[in-house]
């Protein structure tokens, strides 16, 4: 009987060994993991729709980053924010939210009290603050977009485009002709509510901002952009791009994303 009890006890101290070599490898390796990566959101802008980003969106994932770019609707700046902010809502673990040109202005309401949004990165982008509609941002550093801008009936009100004939002169001058004829003809309005809307948050003020100021913008104009990211405190960086360096520069905007992203560790 004796000689039985010995046999269970070594038994089960040798199971127990077992046990406890199998665990702590997992353990020690769970510990040491490196955080998950945030997922990149990038929200275009007015005239514009989700492929403005399909260049800088592929350098991302060539990195090892999930990237979502979703479409902004482009309706007005509460209805925008409120879908861009159901997004995020349905993505888990950190985000490091881009926002170009209006969609700056969307990303600054729509991340307002989302703790997992841990960086903001405004691309030639509008970053008004609370109670800060778009015209009167624009009104302190006037360009000469007005002028190219064509308004249009539409259903619920005034939608505005950018003259086809001085889309690439106002727009985008550093791309080639033949992209920038398609991309005029292409170009999605904007609700002029957008620009009359009244901001009710501005995330940038206790979230960390990184702005890109585009010195040849003839559309924001760098002037704006450079008060706008000096205001808000953002790491900023200027490249000579027209308003829209994320495809004429992608690799500097790429390069902007991550530096916001690798901050977020």
């Amino acid at each position: 009987m004796s000689s039985s009890r010995h046999r269970i006890s070594r038994a089960a101290l040798a199971a127990a060994a077992a046990v406890s070599i199998a665990v702590v490898p997992v353990v020690s390796a769970t510990a040491n993991a490196a955080p998950a990566r945030p997922t990149v959101v990038l929200v275009h802008g007015a005239f514009a729709d989700p492929s403005s980003w399909n260049a800088v969106a592929q350098q991302l994932r060539d990195a090892g980053y999930t990237v979502v770019a979703p479409a902004n609707p482009l309706r007005g700046l509460a209805s925008d924010a409120d879908a861009i902010a159901d997004v995020l809502n349905g993505i888990d673990g950190p985000i490091v939210l881009a926002g170009h040109s209006y969609g700056g202005a969307v990303i600054s309401q729509a991340a307002a009290g989302n703790p997992k949004v841990k960086a903001l990165v405004y691309i030639a982008a509008f970053m008004p603050d609370a109670g800060e509609n778009l015209g009167l941002l624009t009104a302190r550093f006037p360009t000469l977009l007005p002028i190219a801008l064509r308004p249009a009936l539409a259903e619920g009100g005034i939608d505005l485009t950018i003259d086809k004939g001085l889309f690439r002169q106002f727009f985008a001058a550093d791309l080639p002709v033949e992209r920038t004829t398609q991309m005029a003809e292409d170009q999605h309005p904007v609700s002029a509510t957008a620009f009359v809307s009244t901001p009710t948050a501005a995330a940038w003020r206790t979230i960390p901002s990184w702005a890109m100021v585009a010195t040849e913008d003839q559309t924001l104009g760098p002037a704006l952009e450079r008060f706008e990211a000096q205001r808000a405190g953002s790491h900023t960086v200027e490249v000579a791009g027209s308003h829209v360096v994320m495809i004429s520069h992608p690799a500097e905007v790429t390069d902007l994303i991550e530096g916001a992203a690798d901050a977020t560790d």
